[in-house]
């Protein structure tokens, strides 16, 4: 039989016990609900001029056919618009550096890991500042504007932009889903911290030549 103060002691511990567990528990519906709110952010841009959401027909721009998903490194890759001057090299995205810390890096589009690859089929979520010589020209990109993936190889992937889209909620999340038709979302920023909405254009892959 546990005298007063052991049973004292006993409940006092199962009380603490309850109180960390009730704390890591909202810990993990907060960090979940930061990542939510700034996932597709790019923060230390301008603010971004007035443009009118428009979209074109897919059926326009039908993907080729491809039989098999070809296996293409990310860091031989660069991503182009021709008419907006715009030609970066590509590489991959680091959430817990670009959104977390907030420290995207400078002359480089980086691709959202949980998207694929371009070239290889579904959805390529490129992101990159709203800077001269990074993406701060997506501002003024107009529908059929082309975009190109180039590889050192000689690797080259068309697409024609479909769809503009200039105030996106940052909290809006589904732009990164990685399935349906092959298309790069491009990304950027319309303001200085991650608050502000994303501007986002999306291009659709096209036969080579078309």
């Amino acid at each position: 039989m546990r005298t007063p103060s052991e049973g004292a002691t006993v409940a006092t511990v199962r009380m603490l016990g309850a109180v960390a567990v009730a704390a890591v528990a909202a810990f993990a519906v907060t960090a979940s609900a930061l990542f939510v709110a700034a996932a597709i952010a790019s923060p230390g841009a301008l603010p971004a001029a007035a443009t009118p959401v428009a979209q074109v027909t897919p059926s326009a721009v039908a993907a080729p056919a491809s039989s098999s998903r070809p296996t293409i490194a990310l860091d031989q890759l660069r991503v182009s618009v021709p008419r907006l001057g715009i030609d970066l090299p590509l590489a991959l995205g680091d959430v817990q550096r670009d959104v977390v810390r907030g420290a995207t890096p400078e002359d480089v589009a980086l691709l959202f890991p949980t998207t694929n690859v371009p070239g290889t089929g579904g959805n390529s979520y490129i992101y990159a500042h709203a800077r001269n010589a990074m993406f701060l020209q997506l501002w003024n990109v107009k529908l059929g504007d082309r975009v190109r993936i180039s590889g050192s190889d000689g690797t080259r992937f068309d697409y024609v932009i479909t769809r503009v889209e200039p105030r996106v909620d940052p909290a809006d999340t589904s732009w990164l889903d990685p399935t349906g038709p092959e298309r790069l979302t491009l990304q950027t920023s319309t303001g200085p911290t991650s608050a502000y909405p994303r501007f986002i254009a999306v291009a659709e892959r096209v036969a080579q030549g078309d």
